[in-house]
């Protein structure tokens, strides 16, 4: 959960950030929502971290199947 989106994926690419995301080198961003609250946010990602992986490879595959960056194609501009 963030409210600059664009900030916390740089950060995220450039390691700045300890944690799962670092450990893993995980760096691409290849799906995410918009909510109007951050209790809603913050309510949906405690749901998606109870999902098995592949319901959210489907989820991710329904919007984005080529897993394409989407920090480097639409984010920045």
């Amino acid at each position: 959960v963030t409210s600059n989106l664009n900030r916390r994926i740089y950060e995220h690419k450039k390691k700045l950030i300890k944690g799962f995301t670092e450990k893993h080198s995980i760096n691409r961003l290849v799906y995410f929502e918009i909510f109007q609250t951050p209790t809603d946010a913050i309510r949906r990602e405690k749901q998606l971290k109870k999902w098995h992986r592949a319901w959210k490879i489907t989820l991710i595959e329904k919007l984005n199947p080529d897993w394409i960056d989407l920090y480097e194609t639409s984010l920045q501009e």
